[in-house]
């Protein structure tokens, strides 16, 4: 009878689904919040005087509180004891506040000399803001796996996950795309971060409408809820981190997205140097990478759900990485239309990949300890989101600075794209150990998602 009841709730076509676009809405939000500022680097330059060593300790700071303080550790832990509901409101609020404060810090002029934790105070409040943005995103993000997890298992879990972080690159998207044109328009930096602002207010209400409906999996008459038949305790921290097919997924997402997201933050700075990109529209290359994502991660997952092979699609993600910042640190073809055919590519890369390696989780690690699995592989990413930019932001200032050209300070990528390229060796070096860790334990990543009844 529990089981009959259950799987009409998780069987509706239309309430998984729908559930699905309302927490996809929510990071498409975030997303946008979370690249809105990549693309005003030059801008941030010229007109708030930064340099390249503190933008990039400003990106960095999306890392500090969830690497330094645990925070994403302690929101798995949150998550699995005490529910989808409690964790991802609290997530969507530290999202508001950090961006509050982000924006406060790019909108007001502050002294001069005003210091702040040995920064200058605009760029450090800066930091703190996107520091507590930052949590709050990576616990909504772990929740939000949680919920596809929970409502597709046995369906389309891959093809599920895979339209989310495609929804939600369409933020990352727009950031990309939008963001200089805005500044441009209104005249201020801080106009694409109060719109992005306004954009995850309505998110957080859109998250709010789907615990409605998650209350309802939940409560209805009879059901147990399988995920709560084993509680969890912190004693299966224990039981995840002694996982090594665990710890090949988390250094496999680690050395991937380390290749990915901080390369977004300097990408449209990218387009400007070495390929003579106009500033106000140098981030639209950038954005045909998550654009392409919207139309290649499901298809993917679709592939991984009903084929499998979703240990091979991770290598061949990771060999495009490493064909893509190959090409990018190569001194030819120094025109638009290269770094746009390259983008393509990476395109696909980024859609491989994560369209296999996030629904391979709940084949390695059981249903009550997903919550603080997914946090944990999100904390070891962090890692990577807080100190590669940083390491890129030094290399430019302390390597790689030209003559100022035009008002603007001129830059060599060529070092920064070999650092790339590096962490795609070892990315794909990390996915065929995986693929070899697979065989053994029969872990099922080669295997359809969805089985036959």
């Amino acid at each position: 009878m529990t089981k009959a009841i259950n799987k009409k709730l998780s069987d509706s076509k239309a309430l998984r689904w729908g559930v699905l676009g309302l927490v996809a809405f929510t990071m498409f939000c975030a997303y946008f919040l979370t690249d809105v500022m990549a693309p005003l680097k030059p801008m941030l330059e010229t007109e708030l005087l930064w340099d390249s060593f503190e933008y990039g300790i400003f990106t960095s700071a999306y890392g500090w509180f969830n690497v330094f303080f645990l925070m994403l550790i302690f929101g798995g832990i949150i998550l699995d004891k005490m529910g989808i509901r409690f964790t991802g409101m609290g997530a969507c609020l530290l999202m508001i506040v950090g961006c509050g404060i982000k924006y406060y810090a790019v909108s007001t002029t502050f002294a001069d000399g005003a210091m702040l934790f040995g920064l200058r105070m605009q760029v450090a409040l800066a930091a703190i803001g996107y520091a507590i943005f930052g949590v709050g995103i990576e616990i909504t993000g772990i929740t939000v796996s949680k919920i596809i997890v929970k409502w597709f298992t046995g369906h389309e879990l891959a093809l599920a996950m895979g339209l989310e972080m495609a929804v939600a690159r369409i933020g990352t998207m727009l950031a990309l795309s939008v963001s200089a044109p805005l500044a441009i328009y209104f005249k201020h930096i801080s106009a694409p971060v109060l719109i992005g602002f306004v954009l995850l207010c309505i998110g957080a209400l859109t998250f709010f409408l789907y615990m409605f409906y998650d209350r309802k999996f939940d409560r209805s008459e009879d059901v147990i809820d399988e995920e709560n038949e084993e509680t969890f305790q912190l004693s299966d921290l224990k039981l995840i981190v002694t996982n090594k097919g665990f710890w090949l997924l988390a250094l496999l997402c680690v050395l991937f997205y380390s290749a990915i997201f901080p390369f977004l933050k300097y990408a449209t700075d990218l387009m400007i140097q070495k390929y003579n990109v106009d500033p106000e529209l140098a981030g639209s290359i950038p954005s045909i990478l998550p654009l392409g994502t919207l139309f290649l991660t499901p298809l993917f997952g679709t592939l991984y759900d009903r084929i499998g092979k979703g240990a091979n699609l991770m290598i061949i993600g990771s060999i495009l990485l490493i064909v893509v910042h190959v090409s990018f640190s190569l001194p030819i073809l120094n025109e638009w239309w290269f770094a746009t055919i390259i983008m393509v590519i990476l395109g696909i890369a980024f859609s491989l990949v994560p369209s296999a390696m996030w629904p391979s989780v709940p084949k390695i690690i059981p249903a009550k300890q997903l919550g603080s699995a997914y946090a944990m592989i999100f904390w070891v990413q962090n890692w990577g989101l807080m100190g590669v930019p940083l390491l890129i932001g030094w290399v430019l200032d302390s390597f790689c600075k030209g003559p100022v050209v035009n008002g603007i300070t001129t830059y060599d990528y060529t070092l920064p794209m070999i650092i790339f390229s590096i962490f795609g060796v070892l990315a794909l070096i990390v996915s065929l150990l995986l693929k070899a860790e697979d065989a053994k334990k029969g872990y099922g990543l080669q295997e359809a998602n969805i089985q036959d009844k």
